[in-house]
């Protein structure tokens, strides 16, 4: 017999039916039945936030994790707003993710209700403005339509990006009718059937080729799990493989064809990769559109070669592309396809490439030089451990120089380069460990002062579920990637973007009791400090002392040189507060 629950009811148990643990977000008004219908479920589990977007970086971070679906949760108006920026990271980087956002009651649209967002009688619209950032957004008007627009939701959010339900409150109230359940599979999504296209004009191409294959593998091969078939792909070909920023965990990490790893590609990658694609037959790009961040320094060697893509979008540069939503399933044709009889004969092995790396102008200021901490983090973080970076100098120096850990993830967001994202897709990562198959571990948040300052309050969220989690802070005391381009562009006349001095850690131990949390200012302290930290039962936090003068690897800045010495010498600080522009003007 048909059984009557509520909307969010029938929400919650689809999303804990197909594997949703969790629901990252902030309670409100016009989302708490939400959160009461998960208070009651014993599948789920509703995660407090702090602030919105970095609820909308949980459900990223959980989603890129490979936990699946990542779920976000918001109330109307500026909770509704404040998604917006997550969201758009989400869609520039194409992981799926759902949010869930309430609304007032559908009785009030148009009549001067608080947060009205329906688009009536001058209203603002919260549907147009949703939609400019996802792949679906629907505005849930009747009790009933929620039986379809939830499973149309999550199959859109599937194809790669944010699908938005807007749920007026008295639409979540409702009671429905429901006489069974659909068939859907754990890991979050419902299971149309995918779009793989033709591989044969890869395979022709690479069964034409003499010489060595080089791949470019992209951030598709993450969100669909792709690591081992591009790996089977990869030693078939006996080919190299480089990959974007933003999925440098999906191949080339120790144990796994390190041999044949030639590092990240564009404006924070190492230069032995353009030398490879220019020595290379074909050039092989999966799962990635190569967007100006990830093959800066490569279009010459790209427009050079035989270029041939596979992945879910186009590049952005003219080539032969092979459309598939599936790409575990399409590598394992093409590997198939290239194997016994089929197999290509005039490939070879790539001649030895040297590894590569930048070279930033020395910098002998106080405090710890980029290169030196990522060397001490790279010696002392365990295998299995995942790594999120966020925006700015800190973010191109781990991207340039640490490497992935066995079995762990590597995660930036590079979509929207929001600063502060680490903070949340850090939890919503160690959330989804267990979800994503692989055994326990540790997760570790990179960040400077200037993306702290936006999101940092999210260790308090680490805090409170105690979260096998390190944040190491990057301490410069400024937008130091602003500082650089003032530096380097605008004669260093002036500084918008030094902070005043502040100690990370001692003001983080203070605010939260029994929080691990030590400020460390050289470079002999930090090994200690960081074993310690990497040791604790639950958070913890190292904040390291550096310096906004030091120019980090980072492609752009290494061809300008600075108008007045400031890289071979520390700036004081009574000349940083002479030149400091004051807030006022």
């Amino acid at each position: 017999m048909p059984r009557q629950h509520r909307v969010v009811d029938h929400i919650v148990e689809h999303l804990a039916r197909i594997g949703g643990d969790y629901i990252f977000g902030v309670d409100g008004a016009n989302i708490e039945d939400l959160y009461d219908a998960a208070h009651f479920s014993s599948d789920i589990t509703a995660v407090l936030a702090k602030h919105e977007f970095s609820a909308a970086t949980m459900a990223d971070g959980y989603s890129r994790a490979g936990a699946g679906l990542g779920v976000v949760a918001a109330t109307s108006g500026g909770g509704a707003l404040n998604l917006i920026p997550g969201l758009g990271e989400s869609l520039a980087s194409r992981v799926p993710v759902l949010a869930l956002v309430g609304q007032p009651a559908t009785t009030m649209d148009g009549r001067g209700s608080f947060q009205d967002t329906s688009g009536r009688n001058g209203s603002m619209n919260a549907e147009a403005l949703f939609s400019a950032v996802s792949v679906f957004c629907r505005r849930v008007l009747t009790p009933a339509d929620i039986v379809s627009a939830l499973p149309s939701a999550i199959a859109a959010a599937r194809t790669g990006g944010p699908a938005v339900l807007l749920l007026p409150k008295d639409i979540q109230q409702a009671k429905i009718g429901i006489n069974g359940y659909g068939g859907n599979d754990r890991h979050g999504f419902a299971r149309p059937g995918r779009r793989i296209g033709d591989p044969h004009a890869i395979v022709r191409a690479l069964r034409r080729a003499t010489g060595p294959v080089t791949i470019i593998a992209g951030e598709q091969v993450a969100r669909d799990d792709a690591r081992a078939e591009l790996e089977e792909l990869r030693a078939l070909l006996r080919a190299r493989v480089a990959c974007v920023p933003d999925a440098k965990d999906v191949a080339g990490t120790p144990g796994s064809g390190s041999s044949s790893a030639l590092g990240v590609t564009g404006v924070m990658g190492h230069p032995g990769v353009a030398d490879a694609v220019t020595a290379c037959a074909v050039c092989l790009v999966v799962g990635t559109r190569l967007s100006v961040t990830a093959r800066t320094g490569l279009d010459d060697a790209l427009a050079a070669v035989r270029t041939i893509s596979i992945g879910s979008a186009a590049p952005y540069l003219p080539c032969t592309h092979v459309h598939t939503e599936d790409l575990r399933g399409s590598l394992r044709q093409l590997t198939r396809a290239l194997s016994g009889p089929g197999r290509p004969r005039g490939l070879r092995v790539p001649d030895f490439v040297a590894g590569t790396e930048l070279s930033p102008p020395p910098f002998a200021g106080a405090g710890v030089r980029y290169r030196d901490a990522m060397v001490v983090l790279d010696r002392l973080l365990p295998d299995g451990t995942d790594i999120v970076v966020d925006a700015g100098n800190t973010g191109a120096a781990a991207i340039h120089h640490l490497p992935v850990r066995r079995g762990g993830r590597f995660a930036v967001a590079l979509g929207m380069g929001g600063m502060g994202y680490s903070f949340g897709a850090g939890i919503g990562m160690a959330f989804g460990r267990a979800n994503s198959g692989r055994s326990r571990g540790r997760t570790v948040v990179i960040a400077g002062d200037g993306a702290f300052f936006m999101h940092g309050m999210e260790v308090h969220t680490a805090v409170q579920y105690r979260l096998p989690m390190t944040f190491v802070l990057f301490n410069n005391n400024a937008h130091a990637m602003c500082v650089t381009r003032e530096q380097l562009f605008y004669d260093d006349l002036y500084s918008y973007n030094r902070f005043a001095p502040s100690r990370l850690a001692a003001g983080l131990a203070s605010m939260f009791p029994g929080l691990s949390s030590v400020d460390v200012a050289d470079i002999a302290a930090l090994p200690a400090a960081l074993e310690r930290a990497l040791g604790v039962d639950g958070p913890s936090v190292v904040s390291v002392e550096c310096a906004a003068d030091e120019i980090p690897p980072f492609a752009a800045f290494l061809n300008r040189k600075p108008t007045n010495h400031v890289v071979e010498q520390q700036i004081t600080t009574q000349k940083e507060n002479r030149s400091h522009v004051r807030s006022s003007a």
